[in-house]
């Protein structure tokens, strides 16, 4: 029986239960006259959806019944509780396997499972992209994601192994890449996205993961109350005392500078952070030394990563003090004293910002290097298999607004400024590809379009980045307030950029001199553009490169390459870079189909059970999840398949219950008629039914409801009688065995092909003579289909070995036939036509520019008919037939000059004729050739003997129909062979043993003239290229 959930309940199953971590139980499911309790669990069918009091209301009913799940569509948005719900086992794994996405209520595992069976059923990519703020809940989301692919795919050896990797790396990348913040007590400081790649059983085969903007800055400083990187206090607290003694570490985080630079209220360690109530820093040692092992890490590589980790808190230690001279001198007792060299002659300042340098750029490089060694344990190494599919997960910080931002956070709501932009537009894609798919009308959707913010940012030569670029290469005194002003004279009048000096006299009292304010999707957030400028360069000095590369810690070495030595080009600045693999991410994004979990954090302490409705709103207003509501709802809030909707509510109408039998759209029309749907609350597609008022569906469903307890009271529910049983049970059976019988065949069909395939290459057996029967079989039907169409129709389906010999038969007598046909239809005259085109081709194919031009036009049998001959001409003739007639234009011997004539063909001469008078005629015997330029002009020369005193010499000819001309004559005087086509000059006898020459170039335009060398000049435009 199939079962939609529109809000929370299970009216066909009994209600399923939770138990929160504080005993409390709580019903995941409730029956429909709850629905004022538990709210809608898709927003989309709230009344009213434009307000945001009744989307976050609905929020906090569902949140008071541990219903933390919500759809907006296909979008989740899921509230972090702050407390363990039993609502991730194993049971509930397999209650969302499979399922329809709207057949159960909303859950993570739904997201994922539709995912996974997108991917497997369409075979394209998919991505799962999770937002939110910090302790909203995304790496918990993602780890659960990872995890339910992990229990509910297929599995192998090899493919268990590559499981545990993909679990196992999660623990490791927060160790190194996670910190306890303000907001949340396991923050992640880095962006994520992570390929899990699939093979064509859908088990997971491999991944891939690549890392954004780990905030390195955390190394040397944290802010009041927050924590360094947990691996730090990991390996102090849970390190063995060998180890530690060999790391030359005391297990005492108050001894080391970078450990304490934050001052908080802890029960412990007063005046600094290292230990937190909610974090067991012992015990995730424990967990992140067996996940390094699991992954594939060696001892000496987890020894020389530890030997990193400890350098830099003793890096920290490092202290400095001033020379008379007034730079730097290490006071601190340290093993690193070659550092005095290396910081000086830097003053006292600048020398603790080469220290922190330092220790930002090797612990950067070191967390870069170990996502890549992840990588390389998670790769599918079988090379005969390339076409896997891939589902995507993007875990990264979602928008922040803090009492002081800076470069982080300018980058962070940079890359949510691009995401939103990436949301709305495939949101609206998607809404629009299934209106059309659906032949419903698709109407525009009115939304703010954020590019004009992106562009702020991003614009070439323009936008801030682009311009902070600019101060940081420039020569001179540039710092952070020369930044900002450059900024108030170049984007100063954009409409979301203000300063203190721009603006009015109500915000100045709001805002810094050294800040900036964008006004981005989610809100206005200002900026201090205080360590702007260093953060953007990310230099470190070359002295310390150079004593990086002469580590002999192997992974430095990999992290700190030679050639950065001698490369002299100035490396990208960290915005750039951001920049360029942000664009990166957005072509990976575009190219998969995606999914969205949207998570919420409900309070800034932490409790579970209590929501903060300010909270709330702000986080509903940056992830743009009333935004996302109104495209949503643009159009119709309920749509679903024709099948789906029937077998829901047939029983509602007399026609459809207890069985359609015709087509499902018009059962559907039946049952909404009966409903009495006003034309305007519905539309039929193709394949669905699109609602657009909840309140038709709330009727619907209510009327439901009623109908289900008259049907329990209806004689149609009384038991059947033992006979109508039996028949019953008889039939199905019948069906059942001609099922089983249908199955036994196809079995039976698939094995004899199988081994067939194996033994094809062998001679005729019992084994193979069925699958070669049918190879035969298949060619020849395929042939059928595939014949050629036509004589000029080369193409043949490729036989079988088998029938290699037959086909070549075949294909010779299909080409006979179809030759022989074409023969058959061909008239007299469209032969004679085709002759002459056979010769033309032969004299002029790939020799003359313009005998392309000419293949397409008939040749005619004349071009003057009897009309523009003159009467003494054809008197002058006689009995001699005339074959062929042109005009043209003859050049003079002497002086070149252009007269009008036409040129005569007969069976046995050519003649010349000006108006009334014969002027030349050339008996065929004695025209010795014909020259013609292998140019696009029409000029040619008939050559004649030298010693005929009948004849004054060669004639020079131009004929607009030259191709035709000569094919004419070639045929005429059978001088097939003495056509000559010239390439540069063609020579030509003017008579008493003087010679002419014309020259042919090609130009622009055809021109004709005598040159000052005495030569004829020619020039043809090319047209063809041969």
């Amino acid at each position: 029986m199939c079962f939609i959930a529109l809000w929370d309940r299970a009216p066909l199953i009994e209600p399923t239960y939770v138990v929160a971590s504080d005993g409390v139980r709580a019903m995941m499911e409730s029956a429909l006259t709850a629905r004022d309790r538990v709210g809608v669990q898709d927003f989309v069918l709230l009344e009213n959806h434009t307000s945001e009091a009744a989307f976050i209301e609905n929020l906090r009913k569902r949140f008071k019944e541990n219903l933390i799940y919500t759809y907006i569509g296909s979008v989740l948005v899921s509230v972090n509780p702050y407390k363990d719900l039993e609502i991730y086992t194993k049971n509930h794994m397999e209650r969302y396997r499979g399922v329809n996405f709207y057949e159960v209520s909303p859950h993570l595992y739904a997201v994922s499972d539709n995912s996974y069976r997108s991917m497997r059923t369409e075979r394209k990519d998919q991505c799962i992209l999770i937002s939110g703020e910090s302790g909203a809940g995304k790496t918990e989301a993602s780890k659960k994601i990872l995890q339910y692919y992990a229990v509910t795919c297929p599995a192998s050896e090899h493919v268990q192994t590559i499981k545990d990797r993909l679990l196992q790396s999660n623990p490791v990348l927060e160790a190194f890449g996670n910190a306890k913040t303000l907001r949340n007590d396991n923050s992640s400081r880095f962006g994520k996205y992570m390929d899990i790649q699939f093979d064509f059983k859908g088990a997971p085969v491999g991944g891939h993961i690549i890392n954004y903007l780990l905030e390195k800055s955390r190394v040397v400083h944290q802010n009041h109350g927050e924590r360094n990187f947990h691996i730090f206090y990991q390996l102090i607290e849970g390190g063995e005392e060998d180890l530690l003694r060999r790391l030359g570490l005391e297990r005492n985080p108050q001894q080391y500078q970078y450990l304490v630079k934050s001052i908080s209220c802890c029960r412990k360690y007063p005046g600094n952070c290292p230990k937190v109530s909610s974090i067991n820093d012992r015990s995730d040692w424990k967990v992140v030394r067996k996940a390094l092992t699991v992954i594939g890490f060696s001892e000496d590589e987890v020894e020389e990563l530890l030997n990193i980790i400890a350098s830099v808190l003793h890096l920290g230690n490092v202290q400095y003090g001033g020379e008379d001279s007034g730079n730097a001198c290490i006071t601190s007792d340290t093993q690193i004293k070659y550092l005095a060299r290396l910081m000086s002659p830097l003053n006292l300042e600048q020398a603790s910002s080469a220290r922190d340098a330092l220790s930002k750029a090797v612990y950067g490089r070191t967390f870069t290097w170990l996502v890549n060694k992840i990588n390389a344990s998670l790769a599918y190494t079988d090379d005969s298999y390339k076409n896997w599919s891939v589902i995507g997960l993007l875990d990264i910080y979602g928008f922040e607004v803090f009492q002081n931002n800076s470069f982080e956070q300018f980058c962070i709501n940079y890359c949510n400024e691009k995401l939103q932009q990436l949301f709305i537009e495939l949101t609206l894609k998607s809404e629009q590809e299934e209106y059309e798919a659906e032949g419903i009308t698709w109407e525009p959707v009115q939304y703010f379009n954020n590019k004009i913010i992106c562009d702020l940012v991003e614009e070439k030569f323009k936008g801030i980045i682009s311009i902070l670029d600019e101060e940081c290469l420039r020569p001179g005194d540039a710092s952070d307030i020369t930044f900002l002003e450059k900024l108030e004279d170049t984007v100063g009048g954009h409409p979301h950029f203000v300063t203190h000096k721009l603006a009015d006299g109500k915000t100045r009292k709001v805002m810094g001199r050294d800040e900036f304010r964008l006004l981005h999707y989610a809100g206005e957030v200002n900026y201090n553009v205080n360590g702007f400028l260093d953060k953007n360069n990310d230099l470190l000095f070359r002295n310390l490169k150079e004593v990086m590369c002469m580590s002999e810690n192997k992974i430095l070495n990999q992290c700190f390459d030679r050639e950065e030595l001698t490369d002299k080009k100035r490396p990208d600045t960290a915005a750039t870079q951001f920049k360029a693999s942000l664009a990166k991410l957005m072509e990976i994004l575009m190219s998969k189909e995606p999914s969205y979990i949207r998570c919420i954090k409900p309070n800034d302490s932490k409790q579970a059970g209590r929501f903060d409705e300010v909270l709330i709103r702000h986080q509903v207003k940056y992830l743009g999840l009333m935004e996302n509501l109104r495209v949503r709802r643009a159009g119709f809030a309920y749509r679903r398949r024709y099948e789906v909707f029937l077998q829901r509510y047939k029983s509602l109408c007399p026609d459809t219950w207890p069985n359609w039998r015709g087509k499902l759209a018009d059962g559907v029309a039946t049952l909404v008629k009966h409903l009495g749907y006003k034309p305007e609350e519905y539309k039929l597609g193709r394949s669905k039914i699109f609602i657009r008022f909840p309140k038709t569906l709330f009727a619907t469903e209510d009327a439901l409801e009623t109908r289900k307890h008259s049907l329990g009271e209806s004689p149609q529910h009384v038991l059947l009688s033992l006979p109508t049983i039996g028949i019953q049970a008889w039939w199905r059976g019948i069906l059942a065995r001609r099922r089983a019988q249908r199955r036994r065949q196809a079995a039976d069909t698939i094995r004899r092909f199988i081994k067939g395939f194996i033994y094809r290459h062998q001679e005729r057996c019992p084994e193979n003579e069925y699958f070669l029967d049918y190879v035969r079989y298949s060619f020849l039907m395929k042939l059928r289909r595939n014949l050629p169409k036509n004589v000029l129709d080369k193409s043949w389906p490729t036989p079988p070995a088998a029938l290699t010999e037959a086909s070549e038969h075949l294909r010779k007598m299909c080409m006979q036939n179809m030759v022989w046909t074409y023969c058959k239809r061909i008239s007299p005259e469209w032969k004679h036509q085709m002759e002459q085109k056979m010769i033309a081709s032969e004299i002029f194919k790939d020799k003359k520019d313009n005998y392309p031009q000419s293949v397409p036009k008939l040749f005619v049998s004349t071009r003057l008919n009897g009309e523009e001959i003159n009467p003494k001409v054809l008197q002058a003739l006689g009995t001699e037939k005339m074959k062929y007639a042109v005009p043209v234009t003859k050049y003079d011997r002497k002086g070149y000059k252009a007269r009008p004539r036409q040129l005569l063909l007969t069976a046995n001469c050519a003649i010349i004729v000006e108006e009334a008078k014969l002027k030349q005629r050339i008996d065929y015997k004695a025209l010795k050739g014909v020259s013609v330029s292998s140019l696009s002009d029409g000029l040619f020369v008939l050559h004649v003997p030298s010693d005929d005193n009948k004849q004054k010499g060669d004639v020079v000819l131009q004929s607009d129909h030259v191709i035709e001309t000569l094919t004419k004559v070639a045929i005429c005087a059978d001088k097939i062979n003495n056509i000559n086509i010239n390439q540069g000059s063609i020579t030509f006898t003017v008579g008493q043993g003087k010679e002419g020459i014309i020259d042919f170039t090609p130009g622009s335009e055809l021109l004709v003239a005598k040159a000052k060398n005495g030569h004829l000049s020619v020039t043809a435009p090319r047209l063809n290229s041969r």
